[in-house]
């Protein structure tokens, strides 16, 4: 999914203060939108957008119906009447204050604004963004005074890292919306109140979601279950990861049967393999697709964990990148240790 906003301009906004009830803290409301300038719509955009990685998309949903979960409705009315925007901000901060619940959760400005003519494949459509601002920087103030300069510090927001956030597009809204979200505090639970109790949504499954889970799958399969009822070493788990990581690399279309043959390749583990698909679906919650378009998004995000390393004791480790018949394990009956033998042709 391709999401644009070169061609996007802030249209309207409004600012509240949501504090924690528990704390003792209010919830002030503006009494009317805020204005602002060409330039500093221009840097709202800007500064919000920047912050997502629009490839982790999700959709508003409710247990019992759509209609019932509180953003999903207060942002259709603003979709559906932009004039009511300042209205629906003051329920939206309503909202929110109802779910600041957890006394750590800390106080700040809640913005309401809609963005103009985003575009999603192709498709000029609105975004709402939803940003609280929680934390604050110091920053250095320097001006004339008596033929001289002077330098204060005073508190302002850093443009480059909201605190938490949410992109809103007016697509696919039978489906809840395509939602992208930003949350740059702790993942304790006290944070997540602002995509598990406020927002409430959940990922959208599209080719992203189903190449990180699947990665996942793979990988937890290698490192961990396969141990547990197949005798093999770590050089050749090293070389199922990297074998693993070259076919999500080379190939556009991930199918669990082609996975098998060229990655797992022995019949009976094929066979442990598929059957742990469900295990890992029923474990996680998630319905893995059996043939789907590789994101390689996804691909860059997950490489880090399909680092292939065989740890030694305390003293050494073995970054292994390919080359499985380059490496021999023996155990030498002298001292009492294992060891292993790597052949190379040129040493740098």
């Amino acid at each position: 999914m391709k999401i644009q906003h070169n061609a996007a301009f802030t249209e309207s906004l409004a600012i509240h203060f949501v504090g924690n009830k528990n704390n003792d803290e209010n919830l002030i409301m503006s009494k009317r939108e805020t204005s602002f300038s060409d330039e500093m719509g221009l840097l709202l955009k800007e500064y919000l957008f920047s912050a997502f990685k629009l490839d982790e998309l999700y959709h508003f949903y409710h247990e019992s119906e759509l209609e019932l979960n509180e953003v999903f409705t207060y942002v259709s009315k603003i979709f559906d009447n932009n004039d009511e925007l300042f209205e629906q901000s003051r329920n939206l901060a309503m909202h929110l204050f109802r779910q600041t619940m957890h006394p750590k959760i800390k106080a700040g400005e809640f913005y309401t604004i809609l963005f103009r003519d985003c575009e999603i494949n192709g498709e000029s459509v609105d975004a709402i963004g939803l940003f609280k601002t929680e934390n604050k920087d110091t920053y250095f103030k320097v001006r004339e005074e008596n033929d001289s300069f002077v330098l204060d510090n005073e508190p302002g927001i850093n443009l480059k890292k909201p605190d938490k956030g949410c992109l809103i597009f007016n697509t696919q809204k039978d489906d809840g919306y395509i939602v992208a979200i930003v949350d740059n505090t702790s993942k304790t639970n006290e944070a997540i109140y602002w995509v598990d109790d406020f927002l409430c949504v959940q990922n959208l499954k599209n080719e992203y979601f189903q190449t990180k889970n699947v990665m996942t799958f793979c990988k937890n399969y290698v490192s961990e279950k396969l141990p547990e009822k197949y005798e093999i070493s770590k050089a050749d788990q090293a070389d199922l990861l990297n074998k693993s990581m070259k076919f999500f690399k080379e190939s556009e279309i991930f199918d669990v049967n082609l996975f098998a043959d060229e990655v797992i390749q022995t019949p009976d583990i094929i066979e442990d393999f598929k059957s742990y698909k469900s295990d890992f679906e029923t474990e996680n919650a998630v319905d893995l697709e059996q043939s789907f378009e590789i994101s390689g998004q996804a691909v860059k995000s997950q490489a880090r964990f399909f680092k292939s390393i065989i740890k030694l004791d305390k003293n050494f480790h073995i970054y292994v990148h390919g080359k499985r018949d380059y490496i021999e394990k023996g155990f030498d009956s002298t001292n009492g240790l294992n060891y292993y033998k790597l052949f190379f042709e040129n040493e740098e």
